[in-house]
């Protein structure tokens, strides 16, 4: 591998002499971004390149090529900028046509009068390291980095224990900072309009929520305890085909220049002292320009969009990879043995929940009719005790298990208090993030056996029903204060309660343990430690793999179940419904693929007849025990 790669280190110098090359031809651009794709498909290229997910900002050089796997939380409006510019040298009394492209500062003189300007626009998405990524994936991301760092000479890695605003201070020097605030150009205003664009309808100037605003900067993180670096991304083409919570690998340019915080402050105290000259408010400008030290800005040159988030397979659709399927299609049915029997302990001996839970854990959205999501399988966990730390276990299986997960210990407290549904504050103009803002095939663990008794306040029954729509609908209703907008999403969900849940599921399974180990705790960890990392990757690429597994079904196998269908109710209507139909399909589809068959066979639809029949069965037993409802 080499050791210096001047598009790694110096990306702008690309920049700069393609443009020069360019003679103002608008083709440069283009090449700009497939000269760094092409660099970044040689030999694993991508992986000598830093992460900001990995290293912290100040070993990071700036104004280097580095890579950040995100997702997208929030979208601001579209800014202007300097994308060409002229600068004079009086000393030498010379002009210079120079590109602003990438760059959040212009350098050297600006001739703010010279004809050769051109104003171009750019859109800001703010994004935030994929919420409730697991450990595994982290490392194992950071472990296939070949990117070799050193502290850059702005920033040393003692620093961070200082205050950002020192770092700004003691990095500024006063007259370069005068020269940068007069060259920068990254509002509407400063260019004659007044009338910034908006991508949402506008509220009235008064938001009653506006007391929910705080001074100081909230990262704005949807999950509680979330650690890493938010950064705003910087986006020059196509920005129209992102979208809200969409999971990017980005690759661009870093800046983390102290001269912005600076400029940043300039224009505040220009709010305060005249807030009439300008459309921003004090809070979105602290909001929209954060200190780079604390939240850098990274200028996209090319951004690949990420199927999914499991580093153990190639970032395109398993399914587009034929030589890495063919290989795991080979092991997949002695694999999914081996995850039947770990799962059969983790759930104490229930192989019937083992198999369930499986199926939940392969399911995903493959489409949607009309408003009705095609291929989701929320499963209702039921008979899990609520005085022992079980569910907490289960839930730290399932996380060595898949990419993404979030445990939502549906205490009253919670329900009462923790903000799910994201909303928008017109007053910074932003979006607010809560706990159901999820990147798709996030694994969701509802834990309702920690809900007690009392009584839910209006958050709480707001909360409930926002989980029961993501449920039933994978949808999410985001809050912009007059009026809601509708989010779809990808979320599997597992629910674990005593009795059935107060939620809706797609299946109940009622736990029915055969061991009972003297000591639980014990028992679970040591279930967990026997897997060795070997053996879970396994597991890892197993469920991603499934999961994306396309499906048919023959027109001679749709005739053979419409037969066993009228069959079935002919001698008991009530016994079929078209509900129950429904859900046998979904069990026999997630049963085939579970075993690599990307089709339905007549062996399939009997399997997942009988297994449908031993789960109803239980349920019922369970209902005369306890005199609950199934």
């Amino acid at each position: 591998m080499p050791t210096v790669h001047d598009w790694i280190n110096n990306p702008l110098a690309v920049v700069d002499g393609l443009f020069a090359q360019s003679n103002s031809s608008p083709d440069w651009e283009k090449k700009v971004v497939e000269y760094f794709k092409e660099k970044l498909k040689l030999n694993d290229a991508h992986t000598w390149v830093p992460s900001l997910n990995d290293v912290p900002l100040y070993y990071l050089k700036p104004n280097s090529l580095v890579k950040f796997r995100c997702m997208v939380q929030d979208m601001f409006d579209p800014e202007f900028f300097m994308g060409v510019y002229e600068t004079n040298d009086l000393t030498s009394n010379s002009k210079q046509v120079k590109c602003g492209k990438y760059r959040d500062i212009t350098v050297g003189g600006v001739d703010f009068n010279s004809r050769n300007t051109v104003t171009s626009e750019r859109q800001t998405f703010y994004c935030v390291p994929i919420p409730g990524e697991s450990q595994w994936a982290k490392e194992s991301y950071a472990g296939t980095s070949q990117a070799r760092v050193v502290p850059s000479t702005s920033y040393v890695p003692n620093r961070h224990k200082r205050s950002y605003e020192e770092d700004d201070e003691m990095d500024t020097q006063p007259q370069q900072m005068k020269d940068v605030s007069q060259g920068t150009q990254s509002s509407a205003e400063s260019h004659g309009n007044t009338e910034p664009k908006r991508q949402e309808t506008e509220a009235p100037s008064h938001d009653s929520s506006s007391a929910h605003c705080t001074s100081s900067l909230d990262l704005n993180f949807p999950l509680p305890g979330e650690k890493g670096p938010a950064c705003l991304v910087k986006v020059y083409e196509d920005w129209d085909s992102f979208k809200l919570n969409d999971m990017l690998e980005v690759f661009g340019i870093l800046s983390a220049d102290p001269a912005l915080r600076v400029i940043a402050d300039e224009r505040e105290a220009s709010l305060l002292l005249d807030p009439t000259e300008v459309t921003e408010t004090v809070e979105e400008q602290r909001v929209h320009s954060p200190p780079a030290s604390l939240v850098p800005r990274l200028h996209m040159l090319y951004a690949q969009p990420l199927v999914h988030n499991n580093p153990l397979l190639p970032s395109s659709a398993p399914e587009n990879d034929g030589d890495h399927l063919s290989s795991v299609l080979g092991e997949l049915a002695s694999v999914r043995a081996e995850l039947h029997t770990y799962l059969t302990h983790v759930l104490m001996g229930d192989s019937l929940a083992a198999e369930y839970l499986i199926l939940h854990l392969i399911s995903n959205v493959y489409s949607r009719r009309d408003v009705l999501p095609l291929g989701k399988f929320t499963l209702n966990l039921s008979g899990c005790p609520h005085s022992s730390p079980y569910t907490e276990h289960l839930y730290k299986a399932i996380q060595q298990l898949v990419p993404s997960s979030y445990r939502l210990c549906m205490s009253l407290h919670n329900m009462n208090n923790q903000r799910m549904v994201p909303r928008k504050d017109y007053t910074a103009n932003r979006l607010v993030s809560g706990t159901l803002q999820l990147a798709n095939n996030t694994s969701l663990f509802l834990d309702e056996t920690q809900l007690e008794q009392g009584q839910l306040d209006a958050t709480g029954v707001r909360n409930i029903t926002a989980l029961g729509n993501l449920i039933s609908w994978q949808k999410v209703d985001y809050d912009f204060n007059y009026h809601q907008m509708e989010f779809p999403c990808n979320i599997n969900v597992l629910i674990t309660s005593e009795g059935r849940s107060l939620l809706p599921s797609d299946s109940q399974v009622h736990l029915r343990p055969t061991l009972n180990p003297p000591n639980l705790e014990e028992y679970l960890s040591a279930v967990q430690v026997a897997q060795i990392p070997s053996q879970l990757n396994k597991y890892r690429i197993y469920l991603s793999v499934a999961r994306a597994l396309n499906y048919t079904i023959s027109d001679e196998i749709t005739k053979a179940v419409e037969e066993d269908f009228v069959e079935m109710r002919k001698d008991d209507p009530q016994s079929m419904s078209a509900e129950d139909l429904h859900r046998l399909l979904v069990v026999a589809r997630l049963l085939s693929l579970s075993h690599g068959q990307n089709t339905l066979s007549r062996d399939g639809w009997m399997k997942a007849k009988q297994l449908e029949a031993l789960r109803i069965s239980r349920t019922q037993q369970q209902k005369s025990v306890s005199g609950n409802e199934p």
